[in-house]
């Protein structure tokens, strides 16, 4: 578009919010500092740089989980700011295609490979080779980092099929040890503007872990509800405080609701789908939500991944639903236990009615015998 302007090398290093005024770190590509000011012992000399003041009317920053703005931003409205590093680390494998040019499993799936505390998993991509990840506490990287060794008896110990079959040996120990193993980190806050001068958005005001595959997600869904509030409003200053007024407290509750679903996302991929009872669940989801939809059941991840329907909704109606099938399931429970326990007392009264009456048969049959033999003698 002709009124956009792409600016590179340019780090935000201030903001005034109330004047409407930036100051950034501009790199000066191709101007080097003078060696002899700043000698570098042989390595290339680092570039220039100055310092330049931008005055805006309006600032998004779409500027990743570190952000800039939202620490500026901090310094003139009242902040609630969270921020949380789980205990696991990830690191990426590539799975290349197989010897024909094809996916060498499936396409259409979601590969999990689940170890309770950890797991690595399969994502398809367009050129049927897969993005693996493979997901650890902490500690188990540091152990592995110890003896690189053991790496593949621990693939072979807990996600069989791998080493050596999906991924050469070789190739999965040099992905190991090259790849880097990155943290998980989750970031909370609200509000997410002040007045009409500034906005955040995106991993800026809600960085997620990835277990629900909604980051970008989430930060284009910010897109959408932003601009619709601020076509719901007048396009003055004060039109656009009330739009980021509407945002902030439409999307934070969404936002938060999502941060927290995803990390209950990794209990669920890592273990709980393993758990019967977890796939009874979502086995009735899916057969209510096909057969009678009009009871308006669904699965979570349905709702989350392919409508939008507020985060905040969905997990709503994701422990309303819970708690029915959970009721439901209990009472079925309850029916059946005491209908075991009828069950097992009938078959108990069975067996005593049915000895009993051995007992009495043979009991009639040994008092005719000895009658006989009373009779005998008298006669």
């Amino acid at each position: 578009m002709p009124n956009v302007k792409l600016l590179f090398n340019h780090k935000l290093v201030g903001a005034d919010f109330k004047k409407n005024k930036a100051w950034f770190e501009r790199r000066d590509e191709g101007v080097r500092q003078d060696h002899a000011q700043n000698p570098t012992q042989g390595k290339e000399a680092p570039h220039a740089s100055s310092e330049i003041e931008v005055a805006f009317d309006f600032m998004v920053g779409a500027d990743g989980a570190h952000s800039a703005v939202r620490y500026h931003l901090m310094k003139f409205t009242r902040m609630s700011y969270q921020q949380e590093y789980i205990d696991t680390l990830w690191c990426e494998f590539h799975m290349d295609p197989s010897a024909t040019k094809d996916f060498q499993i499936s396409p259409n799936h979601l590969h999990i490979w689940p170890g309770g505390e950890f797991m690595f998993i399969a994502i398809p991509s367009l050129d049927k080779s897969f993005t693996s990840t493979l997901f650890l506490p902490a500690k188990i990287f540091a152990e592995l980092d110890k003896d690189p060794s053991s790496l593949v008896d621990f693939f072979n110990k807990n996600f069989p099929g791998i080493a050596g079959k999906l991924i050469p040996e070789a190739e999965l120990q040099k992905q190991y040890k090259e790849n880097p193993h990155l943290p998980l980190i989750s970031i909370k806050c609200a509000p997410y503007h002040y007045g009409s001068s500034a906005v955040i958005l995106g991993d800026s005001a809600h960085a997620m872990v990835p277990f629900y595959g909604q980051g970008m997600n989430a930060g284009l869904e910010d897109v959408r509800t932003l601009f619709e509030h601020l076509d719901a409003n007048s396009d003055d200053a004060s039109g656009r405080a009330a739009a980021l007024d509407g945002y902030s407290e439409q999307r934070a509750p969404d936002a938060a609701a999502i941060n927290d679903l995803a990390l209950r996302n990794y209990q669920e991929m890592r273990s709980d789908v393993t758990s019967p009872v977890y796939r009874l669940r979502k086995w009735i989801e899916e057969k209510m939500n096909v057969y009678l939809p009009s009871a308006g059941f669904a699965t979570q991840y349905s709702r989350v991944s392919f409508g939008n329907m507020r985060y905040s909704e969905v997990e709503k109606l994701a422990q309303k639903q819970g708690n029915i099938l959970l009721a439901g399931m209990g009472g079925f429970v309850a029916m059946l236990i005491p209908a075991m326990a009828y069950g097992s007392w009938a078959i108990w009264r069975w067996n005593r009615v049915s000895h009993a009456s051995k007992i009495s048969v043979k009991g009639i049959a040994g008092l005719g015998g000895i009658t006989e033999r009373i009779g005998r003698v008298f006669t």
